[in-house]
């Protein structure tokens, strides 16, 4: 599972304390000693990340950070417990966020509510079909029936080959059928990809 990120920004005395326990963290920590330098860092562009800074708010009004992505903690003093269940639950509405949104060519995939739509027009998909169209959209290059099924099925050398082909097929005849496109997963010798 990866880790969200917590950037901790001109606050040295947060970031001491978590450092210490970091490894029983669900969340990896960052430090910057001023938003200068976060704003610098190559960061900006994450969106599934959370901000702590000591001051000096108006840098969330800029880039691709919102209110959504600070943790207020004006509320001080909070026990170590109290500030990692506020941490962990802005988080979890961060992933949230994150997930109902995704894009893949002109499609809109919703990981939360298992669909992908176009427009208006919205195609109910299993988790599987989920899985598949997120590894090849993330893959970036063909992926072969073997290679699939490793790494979407969790290879078990007992499992038909044409499962994996199976699966594709009425995936693709799924979407052909709602949004008239033969060409979101594309077919080739060397494997199916999505361009």
């Amino acid at each position: 599972m990866i880790k969200q990120n917590i950037f901790i920004i001109n606050y040295s005395l947060l970031y001491e304390i978590l450092e210490e326990i970091k490894d029983n963290l669900p969340f990896k920590i960052i430090k910057y000693k001023n938003k200068e330098d976060f704003i610098k860092s190559n960061h900006m562009k994450i969106k599934n990340s959370l901000i702590i800074l000591q001051s000096d708010q108006e840098l969330l009004l800029n880039k691709n950070f919102s209110k959504k992505n600070y943790l207020n903690l004006n509320n001080l003093p909070l026990s170590i417990n109290k500030l990692i269940e506020l941490i962990n639950i802005q988080l979890i509405k961060l992933k949230f966020n994150y997930q109902s949104k995704i894009s893949i060519k002109n499609y809109e995939l919703n990981l939360n509510s298992k669909f992908i739509s176009k427009k208006n027009i919205i195609l109910k998909l299993t988790e599987k079909e989920m899985e598949l169209i997120l590894y090849l959209n993330k893959n970036k290059t063909k992926s072969n029936v073997l290679d699939l099924q490793k790494n979407i099925w969790g290879y078990s050398s007992e499992m038909e080959t044409h499962t994996v082909e199976t699966h594709i097929y009425r995936l693709r005849k799924k979407i052909s059928n709602k949004f008239n496109d033969e060409n979101f997963i594309l077919s080739h010798q060397d494997g199916y990809f999505i361009k």
